[in-house]
Parts: structure tokens; sequence; C-alpha cells
């Protein structure tokens, strides 16, 4: 977990997102697994062109939330609206929505036996009826875009940890979503390689994608996000401004856990 010194790159001239629609909406979301309840009344907003940070210690809930909102698992109570529309049961009007509100997973999903260019293309080919050639174009900005120009023919084996993150996050640009959802892009990467995967995120921020992050990256979410949620035991305990939050926690709770990760 780190806690970088940078200072914010949140722009100055970003509109107010307060003023704006909500591009993901969640009221009341319950989820049980059996008789363990995951999500407990999660209600939230992310406005366009916000980056807001989900936090917590392992287990609270934060990745159950980030699988809810693009449909990777179901709800058992409440309501998910992307753009104003309820979540799609499935079909093609789901798979238009998971291209929609991208996803980059922890473990990058690669195909492995995909070329770079070939995993990035896939989506726009087959889900949106873009032409092999322009898919292709467009991949390979997309791919210089994240800094791998001249590894579009690699296999994922034969690239590192960060360069197949930053091909997953190329993917998922690919489908020219409204938002990405980022569940701990991080935490699998070894340390020398995760600024790779932040630096292309804090661009991407910069740029003004929407984004709703899980991660223990506490450097980022300080210095990049607009907003922190914090989250314990499936309930969401606090949500303010990172400085606010990093400075001055309200709830015990966020206080313990930042006493636990926060050098001293």
């Amino acid at each position: 977990m780190t806690d970088n010194s940078t200072a914010s790159v949140r722009p100055e001239t970003r509109e107010s997102a307060a003023g704006s629609e909500p591009l993901i909406s969640v009221r009341g979301v319950d989820k049980y697994f059996g008789d363990f309840q995951a999500l407990k009344n999660i209600s939230l907003d992310v406005h366009p062109g916000e980056v807001v940070a989900l936090i917590g210690a392992s287990g609270s809930g934060k990745s159950t939330l980030c699988r809810c909102i693009n449909r990777l698992e179901t709800i058992t109570n409440g309501e998910i609206t992307i753009d104003g529309k309820p979540l799609p049961e499935e079909g093609k009007e789901l798979a238009l929505l998971r291209s929609e509100v991208g996803m980059v997973f922890q473990s990058f999903n690669l195909f492995p036996h995909l070329r770079a260019i070939d995993n990035v293309t896939l989506g726009p080919t087959k889900v949106r009826g873009v032409s092999k050639a322009e898919a292709e174009k467009d991949a390979m900005a997309l791919l210089a875009r994240v800094g791998l120009q001249g590894k579009e023919k690699n296999l994922p084996g034969e690239l590192s940890g960060g360069q197949q993150q930053r091909v997953a996050i190329a993917r998922a640009l690919a489908m020219k979503p409204k938002a990405l959802l980022f569940d701990e892009p991080t935490s699998a990467l070894d340390p020398e390689v995760i600024n790779e995967v932040l630096d292309v995120m804090t661009e991407l921020a910069k740029d003004g994608m929407t984004m709703l992050v899980v991660t223990h990256e506490m450097g980022f979410a300080r210095h990049v996000c607009d907003r922190v949620i914090y989250m314990d035991k499936g309930e969401i305990v606090e949500e303010s401004e990172p400085e606010a939050f990093f400075t001055n926690p309200r709830s015990d709770r966020a206080k313990a856990f930042l006493s636990k990760i926060l050098p001293h």
C-alpha cells in the first residue's frame, strides 16, 4: 500500500459533478451469498467525469459491489442504474452494458492464446460490429496510449504483469465506455511495476474518464480521486473528499483502518 506524495491531479476545470445526473446510481442494494450478507443497504452515485475510490479492508464488500454494478453478480435487493437505465438481466442488452461500463480485473483476464492487439480488438469487432481494420487501428493507438507501442504482437505470457494489466486497460477503453470499473487493478502486481498501471489510470483521470476504483493504493485515492468511499463489513461507513478523509476521518472504524495502513 503506497501513499505517494505527488500533488493532486484532479483538474481544477473539471465541471462540477454534483450538478449532473449520476452515470452510475446504486440504491438500497443488498447482496447475499447464502446466509452471508456481503452488501448491506448500499447507496451511492458516481457522476460523469468523477473518479471515486472504494477503500476498506479485504472482505469489506468493495469488489462485490464493483461486480454487481457490472452485473457479474446479481443483487438480492435494491436497484442499480447506468445512465438512468436499470441493469439488464441477460442477452445483448447486458453485453452492451458491459461495453459501456468497462471493467479491469485484478487478474488481467486476458486471453492467453491471443496477441495483445487481438485481445484489444475482440470486443469492438464481436460486440460493437466494428470492422477489423478500424478495430486494429484503434487498438494500435490505445496500446501506444498505455505505453505498449511495439508490444502489439506479444502474447500475454511474453509480457510482465504491469504490461498485461495495461493491455487489459486498453481492451476496456477499446469499447469506448462511459465509465470504467477497476477491481484492485494493482494487487496482483510486483511492487516495481505498480506505478506503470497507476500512471495510466492517472492520465485517464486527467482526461475526464469516469472511474470507480477498488484500491489499496492510498496515494492514488488521496491525490487522484475526487471522492473516497470507505466500506467495512458490507456497509458504506464514510464518504468524503480525499483530503478530509485522510486527515480527519469522522468514524472510529475509518480512524482504526487508517491507523493500520498509513505511515506514522
